[in-house]
């Protein structure tokens, strides 16, 4: 029924009421019956919300036609062809050719995909010591990479600031049209509420530094910070192996560790960003001292630091320059000695994945950093060690896969980050 017609209704039984009284006087079960509106949104902001599922589609299914998009969102057509041609007007979405229509008649289906023309995205990866800058397209191509080092002690971050916004610049001035944006992946602590890097154990003169402010106003662009993992993470959800998977955890393992996590298609992440700090979960109580300043963090004993001094003890030969790629290179060439180590590098790894598995059950860990390097040999001895440290049970069976982003996953993740906040995706 619809809004008007029940509208309709009211008015006229109110208006006569039970013995001829005017509507003030009708009845109290009479005035109870108002028409209800069908949503809770606005037409405006049901818009915006179509438009955000209709893209967030595009990119879960590659190119799509209208019809195919109209059933996946829930929506009819001509919703759909209002949304589609304003987006087809600025330049973000374009008509491929039409698709075969298999012999059953009609229009050939011409599907939706994304432009090479529409605004491309500035991205921003920073590391302790290191940035690196590109644009990035809604299809993840990456172009105007740049980069750039500074120093990471002291405490004035000027020098800092200069390279980011330097490399930057450099970036920006190769864009065809003002970016949608500009998304930092960034190391350490982040308050993404007010685009501040709270603190960087291994570079301190990040610690403190409003950088989302200084890049604004330096380029004009909205700016939005965010932890390192999860920009790994919206790597993987846009444009890699997380396009598929609802429910996955990213893990970051190199110098440091850290993770982020999508559940049922929401990414996770606490008050102002809170959360992602992996490697400073507990795994012995009475460990190393970290470089956090606590004891027994998951980075004491599955790190590139603890890898070279545990390679050391062993008499490996580079021990001091070690990576899990050399390490695995040793093993397969026949050292044992390497081969327990690579174990043992695995086993420590698998720890800290069984305790995120026994507590949210990602079932899927998605391995960025160093670790990726490694390849097969070291990704199968993870996930064997997960299997024995969590108990079998239905549902519940961890797999161990290796990112498809290698290289360019912060920046592409970065992008993710202007695309979700600017697009409003219901992350």
């Amino acid at each position: 029924m619809s809004t008007g017609k029940m509208s309709g209704r009211v008015t006229g039984t109110a208006a006569r009421g039970r013995d001829g009284d005017s509507a003030a006087e009708a009845s109290p079960a009479a005035e109870a019956v108002k028409p209800r509106p069908h949503s809770l949104l606005s037409p405006a902001k049901m818009g915006d919300v179509n438009r955000g599922r209709l893209l967030q589609s595009l990119f879960d299914l590659g190119p799509t036609s209208r019809a195919d998009l109209a059933r996946h969102i829930g929506v009819n057509r001509a919703t759909i062809t209002g949304i589609v041609q304003p987006l087809i007007d600025d330049g973000i979405l374009v008509e491929g050719e039409p698709a075969s229509s298999g012999g059953a008649g009609g229009k050939p289906a011409r599907p939706l995909q994304f432009s090479r023309d529409a605004p491309q995205i500035g991205a921003v990866a920073l590391s302790h010591g290191s940035v690196r800058t590109a644009l990035v397209s809604w299809t993840g191509e990456i172009t105007a990479l740049e980069r750039a080092e500074f120093a990471t002690e002291g405490d004035d971050p000027g020098q800092a600031v200069a390279a980011i916004a330097e490399s930057l610049s450099r970036t920006l001035s190769t864009a065809r049209q003002p970016p949608l944006g500009i998304g930092v992946g960034a190391t350490g602590m982040i308050d993404t509420d007010r685009g501040v890097i709270v603190k960087v154990n291994l570079a301190p003169v990040l610690s403190g530094l409003g950088l989302g402010a200084a890049l604004e106003e330096r380029t004009g662009l909205p700016v939005y910070l965010d932890h390192h993992p999860r920009a790994l993470l919206l790597a993987d959800r846009w444009f890699g192996i997380g396009r598929s998977l609802r429910t996955f955890a990213v893990l970051y393992l190199s110098d440091v560790i850290g993770g982020a996590l999508q559940l049922e298609g929401h990414l996770q992440s606490g008050p102002a960003g809170a959360g992602g700090e992996l490697g400073h979960t507990f795994v012995q109580l009475d460990g190393e001292i970290c470089a956090c300043g606590r004891r027994g963090c998951w980075e004491t004993i599955a790190t590139i630091g603890w890898l070279r001094r545990q390679a050391q003890a062993a008499g490996l030969p580079g021990a001091e320059a070690m990576t899990p790629a050399l390490l695995a290179g040793q093993a397969e060439a026949g050292s044992d000695a390497a081969g327990r180590l690579l174990d043992l590098y695995a086993r420590n790894i698998a720890v800290g994945i069984a305790n995120l598995q026994q507590t949210l059950a990602p079932n899927h860990f998605v391995l960025h950093g160093e670790v990726v390097e490694a390849g097969e040999r070291l990704r199968a001895a993870i996930e064997a060690h997960v299997g024995r440290l969590v108990p079998p049970r239905p549902g519940s069976d961890p797999h161990v896969l290796l990112t498809d982003q290698r290289g360019f996953a912060t920046l592409r993740g970065a992008a993710g980050i202007v695309l979700s906040r600017r697009l409003q995706f219901q992350l």
